[in-house]
């Protein structure tokens, strides 16, 4: 399975920019975190993913992927919406992974030309569909587009990892966002280390 790749370089800046996140990279060792560089999968396995836990997440992307073999547009409009839901999803959710399927097949989102666009952009273009906030658009720049410099203030754990890493008990946006230009331009390596200390 491939991963999100990294190195040396992105390790050797940070820890030269944040002594705790330093000690905390030596600790941890390097982090192997899977991708699918498929955008549409992925983000149709975001929106799975969204509010439950990531074992009960893949639970229903193995059903899903059963139902209608390789998670395509195609695949996805083809297939029966309650057989969908059936999967383990709510019904909301299921409507919602139509919706995506159809976004690509009508040409609203063109999926293949996101790899060409900023990361603001995408972000806009994804959120814009029903059932995709910022956090999930953001989720798939690092897990399937691999962007190097994302770092989500709309993900509890990355905040809460930062609270554990730096000892605050609360994290305003702006010290927040202090912390994020420290860590650019290779905030999704520190993100993946955030994660790590959070647990997730």
């Amino acid at each position: 399975m491939p991963v999100f790749e990294y190195g040396q370089t992105e390790i050797d800046y940070l820890k030269r920019k944040d002594k705790k996140l330093a000690a905390l990279i030596d600790q941890v060792g390097m982090i192997e975190r899977a991708i699918t560089p498929d955008p549409f999968a992925a983000l149709v396995t975001s929106v799975i993913g969204q509010q439950i836990s990531s074992k009960a997440a893949q639970t229903v992307s193995e059903r899903l992927c059963q139902l209608v073999g390789t998670i395509t547009p195609d695949s996805i409009a083809a297939a029966d919406l309650a057989a969908i839901q059936a999967c383990g999803m709510t019904m909301k959710k299921a409507i919602h992974i139509k919706g995506i399927a159809d976004a690509a097949l009508s040409g609203t989102v063109d999926f293949d030309a996101l790899r060409g666009l900023p990361d603001e952009q995408i972000i806009k273009q994804l959120s814009a569909l029903d059932g995709v906030g910022v956090w999930t658009a953001e989720m798939l720049l690092i897990f399937s587009l691999c962007r190097p410099d994302v770092v989500s203030y709309n993900d509890l754990a990355i905040r809460r990892g930062m609270m554990k890493l730096y000892g605050h008990k609360e994290l305003p946006r702006q010290r927040f966002e202090r912390y994020r230009k420290r860590y650019s331009p290779y905030g999704t390596v520190a993100s993946l280390y955030l994660w790590a200390l959070a647990g997730q």
